[in-house]
Order: C-alpha cells, then sequence, then structure tokens
C-alpha cells in the first residue's frame, strides 16, 4: 500500500466516523423533535378535551335554564289572574244562596274552564283545612286568635286567602288564622 492509499483509508474512515457521528446527532435531534411533537399533541388533546367539556356543560346549563324558564313562563300573567279566581269564588258563594240557580250554573261553569285551564298550564292550589300545622315555610301567619280547644293550638284555625303553587314553587303564600 502507497503512503496515497493510506492517506485515503484514514480519511475514509474520518469520513465514515463523522457521518456516524452526525447520524447519531441527527437520531437525537429526531428524538427531541418527536417528543416535541407528542407534547404538543397531548396539549392540544387536553386544549380539545376541556374546550368539550366546557360546551357540554354549557349545553346542559343552558337546557336547565330554558326549562325553568317555560316552567315558569307564565309566572307573572298567573299571578295576575289569582284575584279574577278569588272574585269568581266570592261570585259563587253569593249567588248559591239565592234561587237563581241557572245564574249559579253559568257562574260554575266559566270558574270550573278557568281553573281547568290554568291547572293544565301547572297552576295548583293548596289544599288547607282548620286543624292542619302551621309551618311558617308554607303559610304566612296573618293573626292569632285564642284556640277554641287546645288541640287547635299552633294549628291552622281558618284560611283567608287561598295560595297557590305554579310546578314547584309557591306563586301566592296561603294567608291563615292560627289558634294561640
Amino acid at each position: 500500500m502507497s503512503k496515497k492509499d493510506k492517506n485515503d483509508d484514514s480519511a475514509n474512515e474520518q469520513i465514515d466516523d463523522q457521518h456516524i457521528d452526525n447520524s447519531e446527532e441527527t437520531t437525537e435531534d429526531t428524538r427531541t423533535v418527536e417528543e416535541q411533537l407528542q407534547d404538543s399533541l397531548a396539549q392540544e388533546k387536553d386544549k380539545f378535551l376541556r374546550l368539550f367539556a366546557e360546551f357540554e356543560n354549557y349545553k346542559r346549563r343552558t337546557a336547565k335554564e330554558r326549562s325553568d324558564l317555560f316552567k315558569t313562563a307564565g309566572q307573572d300573567v298567573m299571578v295576575a289572574l289569582l284575584p279574577i279566581l278569588d272574585d269568581f269564588d266570592r261570585a259563587y258563594n253569593e249567588i248559591s244562596k239565592t234561587k237563581e240557580k241557572d245564574l249559579l250554573k253559568g257562574v260554575e261553569l266559566i270558574r270550573n274552564k278557568l281553573n281547568y285551564t290554568l291547572e293544565n298550564k301547572g297552576l295548583e292550589l293548596m289544599e288547607l283545612k282548620t286543624g292542619d300545622d302551621f309551618n311558617a315555610d308554607n303559610h304566612e301567619a296573618i293573626t292569632q286568635i285564642p284556640a277554641p280547644t287546645d288541640a287547635l293550638k299552633g294549628k291552622i284555625i281558618d284560611v283567608v286567602e287561598k295560595g297557590y303553587r305554579l310546578g314547584d314553587k309557591i306563586i301566592r303564600f296561603p294567608k291563615v288564622v292560627i289558634g294561640q
């Protein structure tokens, strides 16, 4: 082997060594790029999942708000009609004392139709009677009178004004007299 051949071989070996070193660096660079891409992908997935969960919560919340709105949408109208219901009850009671049975039937038909329509829209009468327990959360005490018997102490003696619910919400508390 000549000196020139030896120099060529050593130059080739150096080139091969450099190539191996470069390929190792390239592999390391590739790994760091792949890791960066994996991290970036994981971050984007996390953002997507959070955004999706937030959107699902928004949909649920707006659906519940819409449902609640529909349930009580007519609340203002119902509250405005309650005095009319009271007037019909008073008229019915007074007309029932007369001998005009045809007039009584007419008022009764109108009253029943109004009650039926309002009940279909969710209005409920809160049924109370003498002797029921007084509950400050559900009743409004307008006065206290001495109880006729010991059994009626702290109980409802008279209902002055009827109470109504619209769905689960009380829109007018019944006004009651309680025994002392």
